[in-house]
C-alpha cells in the first residue's frame, strides 16, 4: 500500500475508456446521472456497488474492496441526505453517517492507489448570510444555516480532507460542489422532497384529480438556481479531465428564477390548466441564494440544459417511473 500513483505520463481520465472507475452511490439523483454519461462517452469498467453489496460506512469492508479492485478513478457521490425534517430528526445520522463514508472511501482510495478521486458536496457548505453569488471563499466565513448544519459540517470536512492528502501526499483529490439539482430519480416523495420535484407532484396530482387549483407556501418571489443532474454529470467528467487544485469547484448553472416563475414553468409543463394560489402566511425561507461558477466557466465549462427542456425531460421520467 505504497499511496497513489501521480505520474504525469499516464493516460488522461478521458483517452483512458477502460479504466476502473468506482462510481460510489450509482442508484441516486446524482450517481445514477454519472454513469448514464460514462457509459455514454464510452467508459467500460465501472465498478458499481448497491449499499447491500458494499456499506461504506464499515470501514473494514471499504478496505478489502479497494484491496481487491483496485479502481484508477473514485467519484463520491454517496451521502446520506434529507430535507430539513430529516435533518432536524436525525442529526447524528447526518454528521456520522456522511463523515464515516466519505473518511472510509478518501483514505481506502489513497491508500490503494487511486489515481484521481473526486469528492461531491452540496451548496449548503456556505455560510446562512455569505454573499450573492457565492464565490468558494466563502466557505468558513460565518455561521451555517442551523437547519442543516450537521450535513454541512461532514461536507466541509470532505473537502478539507481532500485538501489535506493532497498537501500532505500530493494526492489528485479534488472536490465540486454543485447548486440546487433535478432531473431523473429525483425524490418525489410527498412530504421529504425539495421544492422543484414537490411541485412537479403536486401539480401533476391535481391535474389528474381536476382540481381547481393549486396553494403553493409563500410569496413566489425567493430567487433560486437549479441545475439538471445530467449538466452535473457533463461537469464531473470535465473536471475529472481537466481540473486538479487545491480549491473545490461551484457548478452551478448562474441562472435565478424566482419560485413564482419556476411554479409556472412547472404548471405548464405539467399541463395544470388550474389556479395557483400563494399562500403568503407561510415562510419564504432564504430570499437568495446563487453560488458564483465563474471559476469553472473560466476553466471552459458551462452547463447546456436550459430548465424548460430539464423540466420536461424529468417530468416524462416522472410520469414512467413513479407510482401515481
Amino acid at each position: 500500500m505504497s499511496g497513489a500513483n501521480n505520474d504525469a505520463t499516464s493516460p488522461s481520465f478521458l483517452s483512458d475508456k477502460s479504466a476502473k472507475i468506482f462510481v460510489a452511490g450509482h442508484r441516486g439523483l446524482v450517481g445514477s446521472a454519472i454513469v448514464r454519461k460514462l457509459l455514454a462517452l464510452g467508459f467500460t469498467n465501472l465498478v458499481l456497488r448497491t449499499h447491500a453489496e458494499l456499506d461504506l460506512t464499515r470501514q473494514a469492508d471499504v478496505e478489502s474492496f479497494f484491496a481487491a479492485e483496485k479502481p484508477r478513478f473514485v467519484i463520491l457521490a454517496a451521502a446520506k441526505v434529507g430535507g430539513i425534517h430529516a435533518n432536524n430528526t436525525y442529526p447524528a445520522d447526518f454528521i456520522a453517517v456522511n463523515l464515516q463514508i466519505q473518511t472510509n472511501v478518501i483514505d481506502a482510495a489513497y491508500r490503494f492507489g487511486v489515481k484521481k478521486l473526486l469528492f461531491l458536496g452540496s451548496s449548503c457548505i456556505y455560510p446562512k448570510f455569505a454573499p450573492q453569488p457565492i464565490p468558494e471563499n466563502a466557505l468558513l466565513t460565518g455561521p451555517l444555516e442551523p437547519t442543516n448544519e450537521w450535513y454541512a459540517i461532514a461536507k466541509i470536512a470532505g473537502i478539507k480532507m481532500c485538501q489535506a492528502y493532497r498537501i500532505q501526499y500530493n494526492w489528485d483529490a479534488i472536490s465540486g460542489m454543485p447548486t440546487n439539482l433535478y432531473g431523473p430519480h429525483d425524490n418525489f416523495h410527498p412530504e421529504n422532497s425539495h421544492v422543484l420535484p414537490a411541485l412537479m407532484r403536486r401539480f401533476h396530482e391535481a391535474k389528474v384529480k381536476g382540481a381547481e387549483e393549486v396553494v403553493v407556501w409563500g410569496t413566489g418571489s425567493p430567487l433560486r438556481e437549479f441545475l439538471h443532474v445530467d449538466d452535473l454529470a457533463d461537469g464531473v467528467v470535465f473536471m475529472m479531465e481537466s481540473y486538479s487544485g487545491l480549491e473545490h469547484v461551484n457548478v452551478g448553472s448562474g441562472k435565478e428564477v424566482t419560485i413564482k416563475e419556476l411554479a409556472e414553468l412547472v404548471k405548464e409543463v405539467v399541463g395544470f390548466g388550474g389556479r395557483l394560489v400563494w399562500d403568503s402566511t407561510k415562510p419564504d425561507g432564504t430570499p437568495r441564494k446563487l453560488m458564483d461558477s465563474s471559476k469553472l466557466a473560466g476553466l471552459g465549462w458551462t452547463p447546456k440544459i436550459s430548465l424548460k427542456d430539464g423540466l420536461v425531460d424529468t417530468y416524462s421520467w416522472y410520469l414512467e417511473n413513479v407510482k401515481q
